[in-house]
């Protein structure tokens, strides 16, 4: 992987069931267990699901006009069975999104159908991700001993 293409977080514990997820940029995410308000893992994936679609919808239809309401609901059922274990199933990202009257707006709303399609078949890294399918190793790495 080279520096162009690699993305990454830390998570690191800050106590039982707490966590926090840093970027490289310096920001941060808790992320706990549902017993507070941090966001828990399957929550944050439905999160990443409607804000990557989000973000290349945005920046698609408010070059034509800013938009009056944008919303995305993202949503799922989470599933146990004896066969797959835990996993998401019926995930859907719903967009709610109003623009203006007039023309400016017309254009917004003319691509936003497209802008979706766009996102969804193209565009959107996560959802093409969860798509596919992709493997996903977990492994430990080497003890350098307690300090």
């Amino acid at each position: 992987m080279s520096d162009d293409t690699l993305r990454s977080v830390d998570i690191e514990r800050s106590s039982a069931g707490h966590y926090v997820a840093r970027n490289v940029r310096g920001g941060s995410i808790p992320i706990g267990t549902g017993g507070d308000d941090s966001f828990t893992p399957v929550e944050l994936l439905l999160a990443a699901l409607g804000g990557c679609s989000a973000v290349d919808v945005d920046l698609i239809t408010s070059r034509r006009a800013e938009p009056s309401g944008f919303v995305v609901k993202v949503t799922g059922d989470k599933v146990r069975d004896e066969a797959g274990g835990n996993r998401m199933e019926n995930l859907r990202v719903e967009f709610t999104v109003t623009f203006p009257d007039g023309a400016a707006g017309d254009a917004a709303r003319d691509i936003l159908p497209r802008s979706l399609e766009m996102s969804h078949n193209r565009l959107c890294t996560v959802s093409r991700t969860v798509e596919t399918g992709t493997p996903v190793p977990i492994t430990v790495a080497p003890s350098t001993g307690d300090a």
